[in-house]
């Protein structure tokens, strides 16, 4: 009988109880991968439960600005119960966090940032860990909070590690501001990898960091799959060529790149740029983004809205780490392709193979492909293509679920949750709960 169907009828996961905790994110490719967890295990049948945690400090647990716009952009989360909790402005003053946290984080020390506040937001007081029979974490630095949940109770936990994190805050240390002494690579590196070792199984969405990982920590367990997004789905007939990114270091590199260097040579190409990643060109040169303000489009509520008019899909990746989901989602809409090869990056495939890509590293020859691209009159069905194949090949939501669903139910074979201590109580908190559900609208 398939671990999927362990009764007829019933689901792998049927009577079980996920909490999926994970940083409070939107509008970016953890964000997408987080709302594909939470699908997968509702289709294996389980009670899903989200636990948010802010990156920052917020005027009081589940109140501000930051957890109005979080609320605003991740309707998209289709759990059964929503939980958010956070460090609050009042931790700067009465906690050791200005000491512990804020110092390290002026020296560009963004891993002890964000495990020292973690460790100042407290469990919600609705939240039961005494029902939850799986924690799937997202990121290192969750790991004090999902600690916590499993004090008085060993709960199995995967860890989704999504990136080698401390690459990436290398990438927005340069494109950022610290000042000296400049915390060192290897430095936030023991940190995270000091809280990913607590975990008992460890997912990477990446070949690169499956094999780098496995090699920094040959102790722990670990397993390579690939994520699902959801699907884009172009209308026929568009005319332009799109590119979509978020504000964050490694796109601002890449979208720089791509202003400075490829734009003069199609000045009067149709190009459109979806996204924040508007926001940090503005934030980080001003006259770069004055001089081609009119390609940008900002933030989009509806994905969709943002392919609805492409003709082709712009890749012009310079850096960044992890699986890239803009890539996923570029191969989801089946339209051709133009991208460095650092866009593939950890997909164990040879992207030159696929008919509808076109792999230009140079700036010169990426222009070129893009002329190319918008002369050819012909336009093949997208969902017939070769990236659209792949897509379904690696990227479904089924076959998510499937690898997500034999995972789970072998860690809790091996790692069953222990009973409840005699003397467990459920903590008691001001942290909060699905706005919806729970407590009036936020401020």
């Amino acid at each position: 009988m398939s671990i999927h169907q362990s009764a007829p009828g019933r689901a792998a996961l049927s009577g079980k109880t996920v909490a999926v905790v994970h940083p409070a994110w939107h509008s970016c490719g953890t964000h997408q991968v987080i709302a594909s967890q939470i699908k997968a295990y509702k289709k294996l049948g389980a009670r899903v439960l989200s636990v948010a945690l802010m990156d920052d400090v917020t005027p009081s647990i589940g109140r501000g600005e930051r957890w109005k716009n979080y609320r605003l952009h991740s309707g998209d989360l289709a759990a059964d119960e929503r939980y958010e909790s956070s460090a609050t402005i009042a931790d700067l003053f009465r906690t050791a966090l200005l000491k512990d946290g804020w110092l390290p984080l002026i020296h560009g020390d963004h891993a002890t940032w964000l495990v020292e506040l973690v460790k100042r937001a407290p469990l919600p007081e609705a939240l039961d860990t005494g029902a939850i029979d799986l924690i799937h974490a997202n990121h290192f630095f969750v790991m004090p909070f999902v600690e916590r949940m499993r004090e008085r109770r060993r709960i199995p936990v995967v860890l989704d590690t999504h990136d080698i994190q401390a690459r990436q805050y290398e990438l927005r240390n340069r494109a950022g501001f610290s000042i000296p002494p400049h915390v060192r690579y290897n430095s936030m590196l023991a940190i995270e990898l000091a809280w990913i070792e607590r975990a008992d199984l460890c997912i990477h969405l990446n070949s690169e960091e499956y094999a780098t990982f496995g090699q920094l920590l040959p102790q722990s367990r670990h397993e390579l799959i690939y994520p699902s997004i959801a699907p884009v789905a172009p209308r026929p007939n568009g005319d332009r060529a799109i590119f979509v990114a978020g504000d964050n270091a490694a796109n601002y590199i890449s979208v720089r790149w791509f202003l400075k260097y490829i734009m003069p040579h199609v000045p009067e190409m149709s190009i459109s740029i979806f996204g924040d990643i508007a926001d940090g060109v503005k934030r980080r040169d001003r006259p770069l983004y004055e001089k081609h303000r009119n390609l940008f489009r900002g933030r989009i509520a509806d994905i969709d809205s943002a392919y609805a008019d492409a003709a082709f899909i712009l890749l012009p990746t310079r850096e960044g780490h992890g699986l890239s989901i803009k890539t996923v989602e570029a191969l989801s809409s089946g339209l051709p392709v133009i991208a460095t090869s650092k866009a593939f990056r950890g997909m164990e495939i040879d992207p030159s193979r696929l008919r509808n890509v076109c792999i230009a590293n140079d700036a010169n020859e990426f222009a070129a492909a893009m002329v190319k691209c918008r002369a050819t009159s012909e336009r093949n069905d997208p969902l017939a293509s070769d990236t659209r194949a792949l897509y379904e090949e690696r990227y479904s939501l089924e076959g998510f679920a499937r690898r997500l669903g034999d995972v789970a139910c072998k860690l809790m074979v091996n790692d069953p949750c222990t009973p409840l201590d005699a003397g467990y109580r459920k903590p008691a908190t001001g942290a909060s709960t699905d706005p919806a559900r729970r407590h009036s609208p936020a401020d």
